[in-house]
């Protein structure tokens, strides 16, 4: 028997890394900004919480070849006392879903379409990497970020989401211009128009 996954890299490796900076972000939350605003503007900082735990349980369903379709966009169930230990369950599931090395040539449909694991993965860990900046960057923080991670996102990002168009089906604003010396992140973030 032929293994198909051999010549693929396995871009789960960069999606547990994301997974993890986001946790710690979520952990260091500090309680009284919850309310505030996010650069992403339909979520407040627990809102956006939320919504990373409710695609961490995506990530796990997805995994296990389930239909993300309908699939809720923020955990509703979950408090603010909770959130730590429902992320913490969240990974584990997700983890437990996507720990078959076949998953990387393995067709999963995600809510847009259908790519193989190894792209879904690379896709997850570009949303999570977004959405841990979000978060940091509304509540002051400046989290760790991996060369690695951020390297897998940059080289996908052109393909993922082109620069036109932005906007109406495409949740995105258009580019915006950095500088040549631009740091690695602030040069993935503004490709999904956030302003670094």
């Amino acid at each position: 028997m032929t293994n198909n996954t051999a010549h693929l890299t396995d871009t789960r490796t960069t999606l547990w890394k994301a997974v993890g900076l986001a946790g710690t972000t979520l952990a260091a939350l500090p309680p009284e900004q919850l309310d505030g605003p996010t650069p992403c503007p339909d979520y407040t900082v627990r809102q956006l919480a939320g919504h990373l735990i409710a695609g961490l349980r995506k990530v796990a369903l997805i995994g296990r070849g389930g239909d993300p379709l309908g699939f809720p966009v923020i955990a509703d169930d979950v408090t603010d006392a909770d959130r730590a230990a429902a992320w913490e369950s969240a990974a584990r599931e997700a983890e437990d879903a996507w720990s078959d090395p076949a998953i990387l040539s393995r067709p999963l449909r995600l809510p847009f379409g259908t790519l193989p694991g190894a792209a879904a993965a690379t896709v997850f860990t570009t949303e999570f990497t977004l959405h841990t900046w979000d978060l940091a960057k509304a509540v002051g923080l400046r989290p760790a970020w991996d060369p690695e991670v951020l390297a897998g996102s940059l080289a996908a990002m052109g393909r993922a989401l082109p620069a036109e168009p932005r906007g109406g089906r495409v949740p995105f604003g258009p580019v915006v211009e950095t500088g040549a010396d631009a740091e690695d992140i602030d040069r993935l973030v503004s490709w999904y128009g956030r302003k670094p």
